[in-house]
């Protein structure tokens, strides 16, 4: 069974030429982030991955993580791993060097979470969660609050996670009834329970620090009735150490699909006398509060979905190396061959690969402008940054998830039998990619997202920006005549219009028919990720293209540019029927009466 290798080479590229490195390193608070500094960070997580995730990423799912006594034991390795994760700095990666951290921007620390996702997907969700916990805490905790926690949790000795979903609550927040009782000392007496609470309990970290959402008695109805509280697994004396245990308990873990090596908890606060908790910021401002933590979350989980491409693509390539069957097609009486050499099993592996490239591209950009949103000097192009990232968020999250899903998928089929065989590791990677078409909102949540609140509500402005950007783009390519460019560039336009054209309808038709409108969203997100992700791919055969013309032999840019080519035949050549099912499928969807389904 093969073992993850970081694609350091394609990560230095998208950093540095489609990301923009080098500006991101310019900007107040990110100067530590030159690309020595950087390319050694790649390096030193590409092994940690290789060497310490890797190893432990089957032998993890096999065991899975197990539940007893309301305690959780993890797989064998888990525990030291982390151990080592932690003391190795990378928790603090890019949190705030106030509490700890070591402060690089957010589009590194997006490169380190896919080796991470890609190595050990079930490993990964802990310091995921964890980090949510922290921005949130930073940006709306008290000092005191601050105080307490931060500097535990960054450096990874204790953990952090999210309690939103109850049994009676899925996405629909307005319906959560844990409540939180005011006491005489300041504190909250927590009771409720929450379900599907990733990491709710483990044995990695000496503290688990929960971000709970609950309702004060004299809340509104609704989701403006809803606070946010720190309920930590074990109390806090004053003095830093730990205290009593808590009244908040896994009473049971989820059996799933995958991921089995990460915990899914069903929590119990407040079972015996009231889970101790800290009121976080203002009452009833607790979404508020937490989106931040789910925004961070769902830009982690398309990472997930980034991750899931290339270590599926790198699992199916190495098998079909070495898997003889067949001759070459069209070859008769000739040796068998390594079945890499057959025409569909090479398509298959060029949609791996090309959807990984694109997805990662797309992914780093997105951090990038998230760097600029935060940290650039000028209001303006803070704004016009933060606009992109809140455009580009959802289709992160949705497209890269459902990519990941099927480039799994794909694996399976590359493997042929033995890829519904365990033993091959292909399997593993289908079943634990698809919870993340789920986590932090389904595909249709983050669509729905997209065309209401992100493009609808501001008639298409930051879209209309976008296109305006990848139409200028188009100009350029334009002046390369000939070649594959062409090729590209006639795929890339078309892809554009069609882009154009399925946005205006939506901002045309939203206002009038929100039924008609949702009906295509979700065949709109998947057509924003593709243009979007081509777009990144075209940028990336230009530059490509100049350092040939420079004289540069690397193979990786003409490998690039052939990646390129098959994306824009195999999937920017969608975009026109993507377009047509949000413009004219909705009759289709709504039309039947539901006792006819």
């Amino acid at each position: 069974m093969s073992e993850y290798i970081a694609p350091i080479r394609d990560m230095q590229f998208v950093l540095k030429e489609l990301a923009g490195l080098d500006e991101v390193a310019q900007l107040p608070g990110c100067e530590e982030a030159t690309p020595d500094l950087v390319d050694a960070v790649l390096e030193e997580a590409g092994r940690f991955a290789e060497e310490v995730l890797s190893p432990i990423n089957w032998s993890g799912d096999q065991e899975g993580a197990r539940w007893q006594d309301k305690a959780v034991t993890m797989p064998a390795g888990f525990r030291e791993a982390y151990k080592l994760f932690a003391d190795s700095g990378w928790t603090a990666l890019a949190c705030e060097p106030e509490w700890g951290g070591q402060g690089l921007p957010k589009v590194v620390a997006a490169a380190v979470a896919e080796m991470w996702k890609a190595a050990n997907h079930s490993f990964s969700l802990c310091p995921l969660l964890t980090a949510g916990a922290i921005e949130s805490l930073v940006l709306t905790g008290s000092d005191e609050l601050k105080q307490t926690y931060l500097e535990k949790m960054v450096s990874g000795v204790w953990t952090g996670t999210m309690n939103l979903t109850e049994p009676s609550a899925g996405s629909d927040l307005a319906a959560v009834r844990t409540r939180a009782e005011p006491q005489e000392d300041g504190t909250y007496k927590i009771f409720g329970q929450k379900i599907f609470i990733t990491y709710g309990d483990h044995d990695m970290a000496e503290n688990i620090i929960h971000l709970v959402l609950a309702r004060t008695p004299t809340a509104p109805e609704g989701v403006k009735g809803i606070s946010l509280f720190i309920v930590p697994k074990f109390m806090v004396n004053d003095d830093g150490s730990l205290g009593a245990r808590n009244d908040a308990y896994c009473v049971s873990i989820e059996h799933k699909l995958g991921i089995h090596a990460s915990p899914t908890a069903i929590m119990a606060f407040g079972d015996q006398s009231g889970a101790v908790g800290y009121l976080v910021g203002e009452e009833n401002r607790g979404l508020e509060y937490m989106f931040i933590m789910m925004n961070a979350a769902r830009f982690g989980v398309g990472l997930e979905g980034v991750a899931a491409c290339e270590r599926a693509y790198q699992r199916a390539r190495d098998y079909a190396r070495e898997r003889i069957q067949c001759t070459d097609i069209g070859v008769r009486g000739g040796p068998k061959v390594a079945i890499i050499n057959h025409p569909d099993v090479r398509r298959m592996l060029m949609t791996m690969k090309s959807r990984a490239e694109a997805t990662r591209a797309l992914a780093y950009v997105v951090a990038a402008a998230h760097d600029a949103a935060v940290h650039h000097p000028d209001n303006e192009v803070r704004k016009r940054n933060q606009a992109f990232v809140d455009l580009m968020i959802p289709v992160v999250k949705g497209w890269s998830t459902e990519s990941g899903v099927t480039m799994a998928s794909l694996g399976v089929q590359v493997h042929g039998g033995m890829g519904y065989v365990e033993e091959t590791g292909a399997a593993q990677h289908l079943r634990d990619a698809q919870i993340s078409t789920i986590y932090e909102g389904t595909t249709g949540i983050q669509a729905n997202d997209l065309i209401g609140r992100k493009i609808a509500r501001e008639g298409g402005v930051t879209l209309n920006a976008l296109i305006a950007d990848m139409r200028a783009l188009d100009a350029d390519l334009a002046q390369r005549s000939g070649g594959d460019l062409a090729a590209i560039r006639s795929r890339f336009a078309a892809g554009v219009d069609a882009l154009a054209s399925a946005g205006e309808w939506l901002v045309a038709t939203y206002g009038k028919d929100v039924r008609a409108a949702s009906a295509g969203a979700v065949p709109f997100l998947t057509l924003l990720g593709i243009v979007a992700g081509g777009w990144q791919m075209v940028r990336a055969a230009l530059i490509a293209q100049e350092k040939i013309d420079a004289g540069d032999s690397d193979p990786f840019y003409p490998a690039k540019i052939v990646t390129t080519r098959f994306y824009a035949d195999h999937v920017l050549s969608q975009a026109a029927g993507l377009a047509s099912s949000v413009t004219d499928g909705a009759e289709g969807v709504l039309a039947l009466p539901e006792d006819m389904f």
